[in-house]
């Protein structure tokens, strides 16, 4: 049986906003395949582009360097924990509570991509995507470190809630125990619960602290 591949991520645009209040993504040519051609003599043309932005946006990975200066930046990630990790889909209803806190057991979380699909990705590029949107219980935070998930991600802005501790407790409890955190996540609606491998690689930025991925799934595999 062949593998299906099915894309998690938000594609980045010229003027996207990135994270609330760090500024857009600029996305340009050096040169264009027009304006190139004199480099090679006329016989080819090349897009030769430059991308800026702030590494909070798009779907993004946190590494524990986010977090922690002292810990793992994303240069010091192994691939086998942003690479084909075995995964589990999560659902929620966030219209009835932002708060995302499901009772499930800890074999079912155990060294796996934990993702937790509650369909707020259907917001994404609107104000109630950033102002209202779900977040993880410090009890389900908890329950992932007990169970010792390898990665949690999740389909809106922030797995902490961003109008409550500024300690940002979900964030700092999984960074310290080397659980890596994916926001904006979307089309998780359109994977299995059970049965699929997760990918999030980001490059391997020294101190970098987060950055976009191009996050996705391999089913049938």
């Amino acid at each position: 049986m062949s593998a299906d591949f099915i894309d998690l991520s938000h594609p980045l645009t010229d003027g996207m906003a990135a994270y609330p209040g760090l500024g857009n993504i600029s996305v340009e040519a050096i040169y264009d395949h027009q304006a190139s051609r004199p480099l090679y003599d006329d016989k080819a043309g090349f897009y030769l582009g430059r991308i800026s932005f702030p590494t909070n946006c798009g779907t993004y990975l946190d590494s524990p360097f986010h977090r922690y200066e002292e810990r793992r930046d994303l240069a010091g990630l192994p691939l086998s924990t942003t690479a084909g990790l075995e995964g589990v889909v999560i659902g929620w209803d966030a219209e009835k509570s932002r708060e995302v806190s499901p009772d499930i057991g800890l074999d079912e979380l155990r060294g796996r991509a934990v993702l937790v699909r509650t369909g707020w990705d259907r917001y994404y590029g609107t104000e109630k995507y950033i102002k209202k949107g779900p977040y993880l219980s410090n009890a389900f935070a908890n329950l992932l470190v007990d169970a010792g998930a390898a990665l949690v991600g999740v389909d809106f802005l922030n797995a902490d809630d961003t109008s409550g501790d500024k300690a940002r407790p979900v964030h700092s409890l999984l960074l310290k125990k080397d659980i890596l955190i994916v926001e904006n996540l979307t089309n998780l609606g359109k994977l299995p619960e059970s049965g699929f491998r997760f990918f999030s690689v980001p490059l391997a930025v020294v101190r970098g602290g987060s950055f976009p991925v191009r996050a996705f799934a391999e089913v049938n595999c």
